[in-house]
């Protein structure tokens, strides 16, 4: 296991996980939640395609997804704001217009922007959450996705209305449509899961999400 020195892992638990007075209740993110697939089809090119999502603290979301068969790299980022902003220590005080994201690169061949959709809502996060998302609260850590082209975005606001419609969760979805933009976020951030599997957040946070795409989604896991 990677192990952080002291100094850089009090820096880290302000990113995820100490930006509140005490954990939020979000059984959604713990349990996941079986859904219905997105209902219209995309039409994509064969060759590589990106898509970027924000769905909390990107620790998880990043680990969720490079265990999905077709997906070939996640990068931990920061969407919404200009480059000179994309910066840990900016994004963490919750005042630029930044959200932790990650981009994925995916074989449409294999895996379609649909199915990142699907596991997007269904066991990365809870969508109806505002502006927080498990035990962390700031826009930074905003539900929302940054569609690549016209087609994600006809896609994502397609999959959105068909949740909505359904009232899967008591409460709408607040998942926001927004600019494309990727900034990637510093090294000690990428593939955080994997270097760092016993960090509390990661252990009580993320590795349930892991499991529950192993359990609603095994057809997609290697």
């Amino acid at each position: 296991m990677h192990m952080l020195n002291a100094g850089l892992l009090l820096g880290l638990v302000t990113a995820c996980g100490a930006d509140v007075e005490g954990p939020i209740g979000n059984a959604h993110a713990t349990e996941g939640l079986r859904i219905a697939a997105p209902a219209e089809r995309i039409v994509e090119p064969k060759t590589q395609q990106v898509a970027v999502f924000a769905g909390g603290c990107f620790w998880g979301v990043e680990a969720v997804f490079e265990r999905v068969k077709g997906v070939t790299r996640v990068e931990s980022g920061y969407s919404g704001d200009t480059k000179a902003t994309a910066d840990y220590n900016l994004v963490s005080t919750g005042r630029t217009k930044h959200a932790e994201t990650v981009r994925i690169y995916y074989d449409p061949l294999r895996v379609s922007y649909n199915d990142l959709l699907h596991i997007f809502f269904s066991v990365v996060h809870d969508p109806t959450q505002l502006n927080r998302q498990g035990p962390d609260r700031g826009a930074h850590y905003r539900t929302a996705i940054f569609p690549a082209n016209a087609g994600q975005r006809n896609a994502a606001s397609a999959y959105i209305a068909q949740l909505d419609k359904a009232a899967y969760w008591k409460k709408p979805i607040v998942t926001k449509l927004e600019p494309f933009s990727f900034f990637p976020a510093e090294t000690y951030h990428q593939d955080f899961m994997a270097k760092n599997s016993r960090h509390p957040y990661i252990v009580q946070w993320d590795k349930p999400k892991i499991a529950n795409l192993k359990r609603l989604f095994a057809n997609h896991v290697p």
